[in-house]
């Protein structure tokens, strides 16, 4: 049965390079109907913490990367020291001479040989590999050998890894053949670059995967993004749902070389998944954001109004924040201005087509977009001036912005209150700058 594993280290959160990892694993399980299996390697008391521990496994929840079995280095030191002991005991490990009870693997001097799943052949000369310790002077495995003991004791297929991970492969090949146990399939996958060409850094992509999440990145379509770095269904395509990748993953279609991570893309990804949300999921998902920012309270709140605005937004953005943050102004009873939007407003004094729009939009019986707009189309016919002389400045005063989703429909769901006293406002303004 195939059976591969994640391992991460609750020394830290879990970022992109990890989650990469942990999906090509999981992807290769599924689609081979094997099992994936999930170790925290927590053999560092002193810099694993609970707090990160929880955010891996909510993390990974929350992409929907469910695991099989799941088991703790920090449970299983009785085994490593067993087998440490028995390494000592045929004479192919011998104890440190400082006398502090570490345990160190003699490294027999040979070439050995990978065929990595994705690099091919790999030559390693032992030579250059010093002997190796198994068992700290405090009675903690070393990584190495830990990983080596549980892989085998849970009867791992297949080591799906980062290829920074390939100068450990020798070390551990040779405790694999000093402890007798057969040796799994290697793979290693390229690492994750900046779109600048070097390492991931805080500032190009470095980041936990819980903050993507409150950034407003959907978990599908983080898991759709990340499926792209290094791999391809095939034929460019480039939205693919996990399911869809389940059927499609080869683990030997993983590129050989490196991926560059580049947030444009994954915004554009983020972007096809929200707008082909249903509305009132998409709400859903929102209402945690909108609940923080103070917009809504309890359940005091028109659910309609709120269903149409995420119709009015959902094609416009990319992430779940944009949609909170742009459009603030709608939660408010007043306005506040950008500079630029200021600027437009009070660019020519317009305070009569204002007040002109304002007694129009006040007589409406339905005060809907398409009402909105015929009342609109027939105030610039009548003031014998083009749309976009009015339109922009409207827009300033009733949004504080330039930019925005259509204004009539904004108009419609600011509603008639709110456009009357904004109207007022921006009037008041334009007769003061006049003063």
């Amino acid at each position: 049965m195939i059976r591969t594993r994640f391992a991460p280290s609750p020394t830290g959160y879990l970022h992109i390079g990890g989650a990469r990892t942990c999906l090509f694993n999981w992807l290769f399980a599924r689609a081979n109907k094997g099992k994936f299996i999930l170790r925290i390697e927590d053999t560092d008391k002193v810099r694993s913490k609970q707090e990160y521990l929880d955010e891996i496994l909510n993390s990974l929840k929350w992409l929907g990367l469910d695991w099989d079995e799941i088991y703790y280095q920090s449970q299983r030191f009785p085994l490593y020291l067993e087998l440490a002991k028995k390494l000592l005991a045929e004479g192919k490990a011998y104890e440190a001479e400082d006398g502090l009870g570490a345990i160190i693997l003699k490294i027999p001097q040979k070439t050995v040989e990978i065929d990595d799943l994705i690099h091919g052949k790999i030559v390693f000369d032992t030579a250059t590999i010093k002997d190796q310790v198994l068992i700290k002077s405090d009675g903690t495995p070393t990584y190495n050998f830990a990983c080596v003991v549980d892989d085998a004791d849970l009867k791992l297929s297949h080591i799906i890894r980062g290829d920074d991970h390939i100068s450990n492969t020798p070390k551990q090949i040779v405790i694999y053949e000093a402890l007798g146990f057969a040796l799994p399939a290697f793979a290693h996958i390229p690492m994750i670059l900046s779109g600048q060409g070097g390492r991931l850094s805080k500032r190009f992509g470095a980041t936990a995967i819980s903050e993507y999440k409150n950034m407003g990145f959907l978990a599908e379509a983080t898991v759709n993004y990340l499926s792209l770095l290094g791999w391809s269904p095939g034929e460019n395509q480039e939205i693919v749902s996990k399911d869809e990748a389940v059927k499609k993953f080869s683990i030997k279609d993983v590129n050989h070389t490196a991926a560059a991570f580049n947030l444009d893309k994954f915004r554009w990804v983020n972007n096809y998944y929200i707008k082909n949300l249903e509305p009132d999921k998409l709400l859903e998902l929102l209402m945690p954001f909108f609940r923080e920012k103070g917009y809504i309270k309890d359940d005091n709140f028109d659910r309609n109004w709120l269903v149409d605005l995420v119709k009015l937004f959902q094609p416009r953005v990319s992430t779940l924040m944009e949609l909170v943050e742009w459009p603030v102004f709608c939660f408010t009873q007043d306005v506040e201005f950008s500079p630029e939007a200021k600027e437009k407003l009070l660019e020519n004094n317009l305070s009569k087509e204002f007040e002109l729009l304002k007694e129009r939009f006040a007589s409406l019986d339905k005060f809907d977009h398409t009402s909105v707009e015929e009342v609109f189309r027939k105030t610039i016919e009548e003031l014998k001036i083009k749309s976009k002389v009015l339109i922009h400045p409207l827009r300033a005063a009733l949004t504080g912005a330039l930019i925005g989703p259509g204004i009539f429909e904004v108009i419609s769901l600011l509603g008639k209150d709110r456009v009357s006293k904004r109207l007022s406002k921006a009037i008041e303004l334009l007769k003061e700058s006049k003063r």
